[in-house]
């Protein structure tokens, strides 16, 4: 009777921690991770455009990206889309590739992209509990209905704090392996 109720939180649920998953790759660590640029939209011909879908993004060291567009004219177009982003880092241009070498960060700044996780783990969190809210919400309308008992409801009230306690527990470990990856040295 509620199996489709809980298919729905669960579909849900996994939906907020994907999304978790590529907020927080967008954050810089002092890493080079291609996924640092993937959010950042180049005009390409009139259409705002991710980088990675016009060119190749590698990592050939630690701490550099390399941003090769299958057209070179995109050179200076990805260029000022990169010094227009948030990520605080200058490109250079040697007219075949865009090079982004990532400097170390410094401690005070790792803690300010700590903060940042945690406020984003925070949102996505409130995200499963909403899913939660809503599920129970639909659950005490169908005993209304008399759908389901009252032994029913009660049960199902605690499968779905099992089932967000569950994608809350795997939220804090995706922030607290990001966590991590930020405070390395």
């Amino acid at each position: 009777m509620t199996a489709d109720l809980f298919a729905d939180a669960e579909r849900r649920m996994q939906k907020a921690i994907e999304a978790l998953k590529q907020d927080l790759a967008a954050i810089r660590t002092g890493r080079a991770s291609p996924s640092l640029v993937d959010r950042i939209q180049v005009d390409y011909y009139g259409t705002p455009t991710p980088i990675n879908q016009i060119a190749s993004i590698l990592a050939p060291e630690a701490r550099q990206l390399v941003i090769q567009p299958w057209d070179r004219k995109m050179l200076t177009d990805i260029e000022k889309a990169i010094q227009k982003s948030d990520l605080g880092i200058n490109p250079t241009n040697d007219g075949l590739v865009v090079r982004l070498n990532i400097p170390p960060m410094s401690e005070e700044r790792r803690r300010d992209m700590v903060k940042a996780l945690h406020k984003k783990l925070d949102e996505h969190k409130v995200a499963v509990r909403n899913v939660r809210r809503d599920i129970h919400d639909k659950l005490r309308e169908r005993e209304k209905k008399k759908d389901v008992s009252e032994d029913e409801l009660k049960r199902s009230i605690e499968r779905l704090q099992k089932l967000t306690d569950r994608y809350i527990d795997e939220m804090d470990k995706v922030g607290k392996s990001k966590e991590q990856e930020i405070l390395e040295v």
